[in-house]
């Protein structure tokens, strides 16, 4: 009896989860939230090449002119030139690109409707949706141009108030070189991709297309032509 008591006060030990779970399960940290950033892609890449083809178009051509002439108003036409021509080009060549997009898109789908036609009421959904996705060119002329023209607006706002002729190419130069980092980080940032190669390029890249623009323009002016 009174070894039936002390077995009646142990505890009770309950093993059922144990013969149920011999390998229980190990607790992981829950992931974050995966994004694709390929759906950047598109859009990041038209603003940063906007953006960082006025600032160094507006540059290399106010360098250009800076190298062989000093007079201040002749430089900064030259880069509002460049301004209203680039920005015109850019939107001009931004929107026949993605219309031509858009009518490949368009005739695709409408053969993909043709092959599909009848089979269930899901094909319709389908395809609003994929019209609701499809590029628009205004869209894309209109960012193209606002890239372009915030770009080129750093050496003219640069040169605007440096009356001194070689303070002023300094003063274009470290500006147009700091805005061209700045662009590099931003891309580098939306996209996800590693911030010194992608500084690299841009910084790089403009400096040679500003270096050989001014060395050029140097060249043709030294030999006799007037400006």
């Amino acid at each position: 009896m009174a070894t039936n008591q002390q077995d009646d006060q142990l505890p009770n030990i309950n093993t059922s989860n144990n013969n149920n779970n011999p390998n229980p399960p190990v607790q992981t940290a829950p992931k974050e939230d995966e994004f694709d950033y390929a759906q950047r892609a598109q859009w990041l890449r038209a603003a940063v090449l906007g953006a960082t083809d006025g600032l160094v178009s507006v540059a290399s051509l106010m360098m250009g002119v800076g190298a062989v002439k000093k007079d201040p108003k002749a430089m900064l036409l030259t880069g509002f030139a460049g301004l209203f021509a680039g920005a015109c080009s850019m939107a001009i060549g931004e929107f026949v690109s993605v219309y031509s997009q858009l009518d490949i898109e368009k005739a695709q789908m409408e053969r993909d409707q043709k092959r599909n036609m009848g089979a269930n009421k899901d094909n319709k959904v389908e395809g609003d949706e994929n019209n609701e996705n499809l590029p628009n060119p205004f869209q894309a002329a209109m960012a193209s141009a606002l890239a372009f023209s915030l770009g080129a607006m750093v050496p003219l706002l640069a040169a605007a108030f440096v009356t001194n002729h070689d303070i002023r190419l300094g003063v274009v130069l470290a500006s147009v070189s700091v805005a061209l980092v700045v662009f590099g980080v931003v891309g580098a940032k939306l996209g996800n991709t590693p911030m010194a190669k992608s500084c690299a390029r841009v910084f790089v890249g403009g400096l040679m297309a500003m270096g050989i623009t001014c060395g050029l323009t140097k060249l043709i002016g030294s030999n006799g032509l007037e400006m």
